[in-house]
């Protein structure tokens, strides 16, 4: 039976996570041929207050600056910049 432990810095929405169990299962039906009912996937969402990186905790890393937009981004981009692994902190 694959058990997938999926940790996340900040928060998802349910539909985010309804999707993200959606596709690790489906992953793992196409590529390992489970049966759907074996796959077991728990995400944990970790506080950025209690998560650190690079000697910050993560909820303390500067905030990159607004740049300027000549088009809108896309759902990736926006996603990118909320990622708490996106901007790397200054040395």
């Amino acid at each position: 039976m694959p058990f997938v432990d999926i940790r996340l810095a900040g928060s998802a929405t349910r539909a985010q996570k309804a999707d993200i169990v959606a596709d690790v299962t489906r992953s793992l039906v196409e590529r390992l041929g489970k049966s759907p009912v074996a796959v077991q996937v728990v995400i944990s969402e970790v506080s950025t207050e209690n998560y650190g990186a690079g000697g910050l905790l993560v909820a303390d890393r500067p905030t990159t600056a607004p740049r300027a937009q000549a088009e809108p981004m896309t759902a990736t981009q926006a996603q990118a910049e909320e990622d708490a692994h996106a901007a790397v902190p200054p040395r």
